[in-house]
């Protein structure tokens, strides 16, 4: 097996990230490998995501699911607004739908 055959999904993304450190999709998919394990660096790439990448719809739901999770409530409902407004803007209708329910579902806690 070759090498790059064993590398894990994380070294995989890690390697790329380290090779264009502004590719959207490999910070993405990091954030995402270590929300359930290493939350503070997760948030540090959802965070990133954000502020550097703000017409990346799929970043709104799953940051928003995030935060939700860490009990960081009025932050979850701040990107979950935003990510409406994105995906709005957009014409992302299916993504604008699952967010605005997210908020609605996060409203009534």
């Amino acid at each position: 097996m070759s090498p790059e055959a064993e590398k894990t999904r994380r070294e995989f993304l890690e390697d790329t990230l380290r090779q264009d450190p502004t590719n959207t999709f490999a910070r993405y998919g990091l954030a995402m490998e270590l929300a359930g394990s290493e939350p503070a660096i997760a948030w540090t790439h959802f965070e990133y995501l954000l502020h550097h990448q703000p017409e990346y719809a799929a970043t709104y739901l799953q940051a928003g699911i995030f935060l939700i999770k860490q009990g960081r409530l009025g932050e979850a409902r701040q990107v979950l607004a935003k990510g409406v407004e994105v995906t709005g803007r957009q014409g992302k209708y299916h993504a604008r739908a699952e967010l605005q329910a997210a908020l609605d579902d996060l409203t009534e806690r």
